[in-house]
């Protein structure tokens, strides 16, 4: 029995090596942040992307554990384990980020930069990667369907209408927000796992890959995944005073924040994503990009208007003209070129040049 836990123990050491590594460099972070902040330069940018590569560790190991749980526990729990992970390391690093220097944007900034990374970025290269290796992959058009007809109310609702709501009003419109997102996503997620699962689902891909091959309980797997989230709030406060420091009286973007937050939380989705469509999964590629951005959407935005309910303080969630149309041209492609049920390279290219625009205005301080 001691032989057989100690093997236990390190291959758990192994396979969470990057939360042990994200632990040290935390303390790392912690020791150096007044010297880089200080210093500036190298060290301060330095610390940065070693803080910033320490928490996209941590998000890939929590992804990780919400599959484990998602392919044992089944619908529609599964589905709600893997959104709520997601969505819950994007929301604990906005709500971080929003302690420190003043940025009433920061919310609204993250959310569309969220969709772009899903929809332009993860679903364009998927498209491409798909598309060069099995000509045409298919899935099911119901599913691309439902998720656009969600993300066009749901966008309306909270980035749109937003604009036109005077001061006086806000807090009126910000609790209905709330509660109309809420109902969205919980009746949402009762469609796609019940009612219409079908919609969701495409052939062969009706089985789900298992990532389960330890055997080790669910309690184990929740209980890293809720610790790793924690570590990962954490290290949101040493990369918060980095980039607060590293912004001020510089030339860089403003809006560089919520990109790096984007980034953070899409990045374990990049790899599922490519690696299902080069399997010729398309389906899931679709799941996964439209439904991490509706997801991003419903869930983020009730989190932050409550925040600003209970602050008294107003949060920009309306959008800039320039994101405004850069959303409805994403919004369009993605309708056109879900018109059949199936994808190609040709549209993956459309997707992409869009997502390449939105690094290009990010960069030139336009976004």
């Amino acid at each position: 029995m001691s032989l057989l836990n100690t093997v236990a123990n390190s291959r758990l050491v192994k396979t969470e090596r990057p939360i042990i590594i994200a632990l040290v460099l935390l303390l790392l972070g912690l020791l150096l942040e007044h010297s880089a902040i200080s210093h500036g330069g190298v060290l301060l940018w330095g610390l940065l992307l070693i803080i910033l590569a320490a928490i996209i560790g941590v998000a890939f190991r929590i992804s990780h554990h919400a599959e484990v749980l998602a392919v044992r526990l089944g619908e529609p729990y599964g589905t709600l384990i893997l959104t709520m992970a997601a969505v819950s390391v994007e929301v604990v690093i906005l709500v971080v980020l929003l302690q420190g220097e003043p940025n009433p944007t920061l919310a609204r900034d993250t959310v569309f930069a969220a969709v772009m990374f899903d929809i332009n970025g993860i679903l364009g290269l998927a498209a491409i990667v798909g598309g060069l290796a099995h000509g045409t992959p298919r899935y099911n058009l119901d599913s691309a369907n439902a998720f656009i007809a969600m993300l066009l109310v749901a966008l309306g609702v909270g980035m749109f209408i937003p604009d036109f709501i005077p001061d006086a009003q806000w807090r009126t419109y910000s609790l209905f927000s709330v509660m109309v997102m809420a109902v969205m996503y919980v009746a949402f997620l009762r469609l796609q796992t019940v009612e219409h699962r079908k919609f969701f689902e495409y052939g062969s891909e009706l089985e789900e890959e298992s990532h389960d091959q330890a055997q080790s309980p669910n309690r184990l797997h929740v209980a890293v995944m809720i610790g790793a989230i924690v570590l990962v709030g954490l290290m949101s406060e040493v990369l918060s005073a980095l980039l607060d420091a590293g912004l001020a009286g510089s030339s860089l973007p403003k809006s560089l924040p919520a990109v790096l937050v984007a980034l953070i939380s899409a990045s374990p989705e990049i790899l599922t994503a490519l690696n299902a469509a080069r399997n010729d999964r398309m389906q899931t590629t679709v799941n996964i990009a439209m439904g991490a951005s509706l997801a991003t959407v419903l869930l983020t935005l009730p989190v932050i208007e409550s925040i600003a309910l209970l602050s008294g303080e107003r949060i920009i969630m309306a959008l800039t003209p320039m994101q405004a149309g850069l959303l409805l041209l994403t919004l369009l492609t993605a309708m056109n070129n879900s018109h059949d049920g199936r994808t190609n390279a040709i549209e993956g290219v459309s997707h992409l040049v869009l997502f390449a625009a939105f690094i290009a205005l990010v960069l030139m301080g336009l976004l």
